[in-house]
């Protein structure tokens, strides 16, 4: 085995043109599919990432600008959402409506404890708010039902905010007192920062913020659960009776669409994922193409290689060589070739990947609500990488099987004849 190793090496450096476009063609086509297929994959990761901070089935509501006259009335009008219609969510929806969260928010609010202090935006929110957004807990509880119907003067600050008020301790908050606009409030508990911006404002009981700044009625957002509405269809009927309907709590025309906004992530994601998968298999076949082209051109140069070296096999032959011999010397020789420069593919599509990830896949746009993340861990599976490796080897192994096989059944004389 030592001399035939031996002997290949000795061909490689004979022809090393030969030797470094076959490796060429071998560590681009995985090269490529790994990176693609990495690329892809921090887009789709950074995509569901994103669209994962909310609860799939629930909407939010907001009001907005009347867009058409309606009952004398001219287009223009800003519209506040109020306590009427969250009443006509719970009790003309409740077929599908399951759980109603009601935010109302104030911005320009100083917290002070002891010499520290920060300015903030507050929302006045329900306990169903940390489900619909899917905020954690870092430390103590979220809002409860008992804080809004007693108006409790109680607050949950998130992890950026108990640090800059408490650096040393920030979960020492927690049942201590912190003062805001003159008053005292509670921390009950901290929430973990997600970077988006989402999160970034404290939380009161919806009830006590409204008594304390004299909001009357006013809501700014409604969130809430629902379920059975499984279709795009379904969702899309729903959304028009809901907007009918509180449009008529403000005089608005029923079909007005910009009287009332609705953000639906149940639509948003069915939209997604039909979206991600169409990704993913145009990533595959444009990565299974280029592959494709590497196999090719292994296998044009194997044909070339055998061909270049009939002299060569027939003067084996004549001093004793059998078929056999001759056969495994090339497989072996593309086995190795194609295995070494299939290996420096696999491992730059994974530096390549891995150079994304720490430079661009950090980085954050502003999505308008939200930050969004634009690429997140673009990685392949190693099973993946393996799997276009011996792909690779096995077509580099076919390549050179066919012409091997013409080459080791051919005559000496032949050989040599042709050969000349």
């Amino acid at each position: 085995m030592i001399d035939l190793l031996e002997e290949i090496w000795a061909t490689v450096r004979r022809n090393k043109l030969r030797t470094a476009l076959t490796g060429f063609a071998v560590a681009w086509g995985i090269f490529m599919l790994i990176f693609l297929l990495g690329a892809g994959n921090g887009l789709i990761n950074a995509t569901e990432s994103n669209s994962g901070r909310f609860l799939d089935n629930s909407m939010s509501v907001g009001g907005g600008t009347t867009s058409k006259e309606y009952k004398g009335l001219k287009e223009g009008r800003p519209i506040q959402l109020q306590d009427k219609d969250i009443n006509s969510t719970r009790q003309k929806f409740a077929a599908n409506v399951d759980s109603i969260d009601a935010q109302i928010s104030h911005s320009g609010v100083t917290i002070t404890y002891g010499e520290n202090y920060l300015s903030t935006e507050i929302d006045g929110v329900s306990p169903m708010h940390a489900r619909i957004n899917k905020i954690e807990m870092l430390h103590g509880r979220f809002i409860n039902d008992v804080d809004n119907s007693q108006q409790r003067k109680v607050i949950v600050l998130n992890e950026d905010q108990a640090k800059e008020l408490n650096e040393h301790d920030p979960a020492a908050l927690v049942g201590q007192y912190v003062k805001m606009d003159s008053l005292a409030f509670r921390v009950v508990g901290i929430t973990q920062s997600d970077q988006t911006g989402m999160n970034a404002s404290a939380y009161l009981p919806f009830s006590t913020l409204r008594i304390i700044y004299q909001m009357g009625d006013k809501v700014d957002n409604i969130n809430f659960s629902f379920h059975g509405l499984q279709t795009e269809a379904d969702n899309e009927a729903f959304e028009k009776r809901y907007k009918a309907t509180l449009n008529a709590n403000h005089d608005a025309a029923p079909d007005d669409e910009d009287a009332v906004w609705i953000w639906n992530r149940f639509t948003q994601a069915m939209q997604m994922n039909m979206g991600m998968g169409i990704i993913r298999k145009a990533l595959w076949i444009i990565g299974l193409f280029t592959l494709m082209s590497g196999i090719v051109g292994v296998s044009n140069i194997m044909l070339i290689t055998v061909k270049e070296r009939t002299r060569e096999f027939g003067i084996r032959k004549a001093i004793g060589a059998t078929p056999a011999s001759i056969l495994r010397l090339i497989i072996i020789e593309s086995i190795i070739i194609t295995t070494f420069f299939g290996y420096i593919g696999m491992l730059c599509g994974i530096a390549a990947n891995e150079y994304m990830d720490a430079t661009i896949g950090h980085e954050q746009v502003d999505a308008g609500l939200f930050k969004a993340t634009m690429f997140l861990n673009p990685t392949v599976g190693f099973d993946v990488c393996i799997e276009a490796l011996v792909v690779m080897v096995v077509a580099g192994t076919l390549a050179g099987l066919i012409p091997a096989r013409k080459a080791a059944r051919i005559r000496p004389i032949e050989a040599l004849n042709n050969a000349e």
